[in-house]
């Protein structure tokens, strides 16, 4: 796998653009203000060092492992310092997922995989206006997200605490429309597909799905080439560790990879 997913990454680098090798005025927008804005902001530095205090941290959790390519329940113990190191998305991805969020100004954002809670974190600070429901499937885990929602004074964030498979149809049929969804959790090629039909009827001309680790598996990149040939999409930006998804009436059917 290992070897497949770098020959998938230098592949990907070869046949990758920069903004200026786009000819959408939407994707060049987005490229050149968001993606490649490399601007330093305050709420940058507020949650990474939320982030240092959890790398430091002993405390152990049992850990339940409800996806990532498995259909029974793991039950694990770990220091959180462990899933801080290895299971948060690095800053630069996570502040990547802020500066979309703020672009797109969404009234509702719903987020698969909580984790400890730093990109859930960003996704607040980017949208304070913004209503966030965010799903974990650890209960232990989501203990500590809770934690570090409460230190950094953020109240715009209502967690669930489940299967997604359970939880999210409930949380979809109660919008009437969905403005920015991130799906990073229960990396499998049903699943992630499943949580993208679901979205659909409560799509609309600004919405942003984003689908992270769309080259984990042979089954993730089956999913993504799914999801982009669906009728229904766009536009769709492919930067490798995520996929960005647009469903804008009129716009010209058209598929991009960027370099990040």
């Amino acid at each position: 796998m290992a070897f497949t997913f770098l020959k998938d990454y230098l592949l990907h680098r070869l046949t990758a653009k920069s903004s200026h090798g786009t000819h959408s005025p939407f994707v060049y927008k987005l490229a050149d203000e968001v993606i490649y804005n490399k601007r330093q902001v305050e709420d940058y530095h507020i949650i990474e060092a939320q982030r240092k205090r959890l790398l430091a941290d002993d405390a152990l959790i049992q850990v339940t492992d409800l996806g990532a390519g498995s259909h029974l329940n793991k039950d694990r113990t770990k220091k959180v310092k462990q899933i801080a190191k290895h299971a948060l998305k690095r800053p630069a991805l996570a502040q990547l997922i802020y500066r979309l969020a703020n672009f797109t100004n969404p009234g509702l954002i719903i987020e698969l995989g909580t984790c400890l809670g730093i990109t859930t974190s960003y996704l607040a600070k980017a949208a304070p206006q913004a209503s966030v429901i965010t799903i974990e499937g650890c209960p232990q885990t989501a203990e500590v997200a809770k934690r570090n929602f409460k230190a950094l004074g953020l109240q715009n964030i209502k967690l669930e605490v489940g299967n997604f498979d359970q939880i999210l149809p409930g949380i979809l049929d109660a919008q009437q429309k969905l403005d920015f969804v991130y799906v990073d959790g229960n990396h499998r090629k049903d699943a992630t597909l499943n949580y993208f039909r679901w979205c659909l009827p409560k799509v609309h001309e600004n919405t942003m799905l984003i689908f992270d680790d769309i080259y984990w598996s042979q089954g993730m990149k089956e999913a993504w080439a799914e999801i982009k040939a669906h009728p229904q999409v766009t536009v769709t930006v492919d930067l490798f560790w995520i996929g960005l998804v647009f469903f804008k009436k009129g716009q010209a059917r058209q598929d991009f990879k960027l370099k990040v």
